[in-house]
C-alpha cells in the first residue's frame, strides 16, 4: 500500500510539472506608440502562459524638452509613465482582466545622462521582486520589457539575489548577424541606456535581445487592420482608435513590441542565436532574436484575437 501511495504521489508531482504553466511578466511604455497595446492584447490571450504582471515603463526623451508634440500628445505636461500606466489599466479593464497585477513602473532612468547605476524605485521594481520571491523552487519568471528596461534593472539592483530566477526577453538595439556588429542608437536604448548596458554586464542573467532589424518584417497595414478589426467589440475598438489616434498618417507600421511577445509566444517560427555582447560592455554570451517568420506572426496574432471575441 504504501509503495502505491508513493508512485501515487510522484505520478501526480509530475503531471503537475507538466501542466504548470510559465509565470510571464510584461513591462511595457504603452503610451508611446500604437503597438504595445497589439502586444499586451496578445499576451493576456496566451492560453499556454500565466501572465501574473504588467508594469508601466516610461518613454523619457529629448523630444518632449524641445518640441510642442510627441506623437498625438502635447508634450507640455506629459508624465509618459503615468500615460502608459492609463492605457494598460484601459486594456485590461476591457480584456476581464484587472486581476493581473498591474504597478506602476518608474518615471526615469537609472542612474544619471552620464552614466552610474542608482536604481529608480517604483511599485513595479518591488512588484517583480515579490514575484521572483513567490516563485516555487523549479520556477522560473520570464519578463518580456517593450520598453526602457529601466524597471527590471532596478529589480535587480534592489535586489541581486533574484538573478538566476529570471529570463528577460527585450526589445531594443541594432545587431547585424553577419558583420556582429551591435549599435545601441534606438528609441528604447536611448530611454534608459544605463539600464540595458547593466543588464548587458550582469554576469549569469539569461538575456535575449530582440533588434530592429528582426522585428521590422512584421508590418500591418493600416486599411487590412481596420477591416479586421471589429469596434463593436470594446477590444478591438481600442485598437483601431490606436492607430486613429496616434498615426492615422501612417498607410503600415512596424508593430516591433508584438514581435517580440510573438517570437517569444511561438519559438519555432523565430530564430535564435548565440551573441556575445558588444565591444564596450563585459564580454560574455546572450541570444538575439535574428530572424522571424513575419506572416506566420501575422496570421497567429489575427487568430488568436478572435478567440473568445464573439
Amino acid at each position: 500500500m504504501k509503495y502505491f501511495i508513493l508512485l501515487l504521489t510522484i505520478t501526480l508531482f509530475a503531471f503537475s510539472s507538466v501542466a504548470q504553466k510559465q509565470k510571464v511578466w510584461l513591462d511595457a511604455d504603452t503610451g508611446n506608440e500604437m503597438d504595445d497595446l497589439y502586444a499586451i492584447v496578445r499576451l493576456v490571450k496566451a492560453s499556454q502562459i500565466d501572465l501574473i504582471g504588467l508594469s508601466s515603463a516610461h518613454y523619457n526623451n529629448p523630444d518632449l524638452l524641445v518640441f510642442e508634440k510627441w506623437n498625438a500628445y502635447d508634450t507640455k505636461g506629459l508624465n509618459t509613465v503615468t500615460e502608459s500606466q492609463r492605457l494598460n489599466e484601459q486594456i485590461l479593464k476591457a480584456l476581464g482582466k484587472m486581476d493581473v497585477a498591474h504597478p506602476l513602473g518608474a518615471d526615469r532612468q537609472i542612474g544619471r545622462s552620464w552614466g552610474q547605476q542608482d536604481p529608480r524605485d517604483s511599485p513595479a521594481a518591488q512588484a517583480i521582486i515579490a514575484a521572483v520571491k513567490s516563485l516555487q523552487a523549479n520556477e522560473k519568471l520570464d519578463i518580456v520589457t517593450i520598453g526602457a528596461m529601466t524597471n527590471m534593472a532596478t529589480a535587480l539592483i534592489l535586489s541581486p539575489e533574484i538573478k538566476s530566477r529570471i529570463r528577460c526577453f527585450a526589445l531594443g538595439a541594432q545587431y547585424n548577424p553577419k558583420t556582429k556588429v551591435w549599435n545601441k542608437n534606438e528609441f528604447n536604448i536611448r530611454n534608459d541606456l544605463n539600464a540595458f548596458d547593466y543588464l548587458l554586464n550582469l554576469e549569469g542573467f539569461d538575456f535575449t535581445v530582440m533588434s530592429l532589424e528582426a522585428a521590422k518584417p512584421l508590418q500591418f497595414k493600416r486599411e487590412d487592420t481596420y477591416s479586421r478589426l471589429d469596434e463593436k467589440l470594446e477590444v478591438e475598438k481600442i485598437l483601431k482608435d490606436r492607430w486613429r489616434e496616434q498615426n492615422p498618417q501612417d498607410d503600415s507600421r512596424v508593430i516591433w513590441d508584438l514581435a517580440l511577445v510573438e517570437a517569444y509566444l511561438n519559438p519555432a517560427l523565430a530564430q535564435l542565436k548565440t551573441v556575445t555582447t558588444p565591444p564596450e560592455n563585459k564580454q560574455r554570451n546572450i541570444r538575439a532574436y535574428i530572424k522571424i517568420d513575419e506572416k506566420a506572426l501575422s496570421d497567429d496574432f489575427w487568430k488568436t484575437l478572435k478567440i473568445g471575441s464573439r
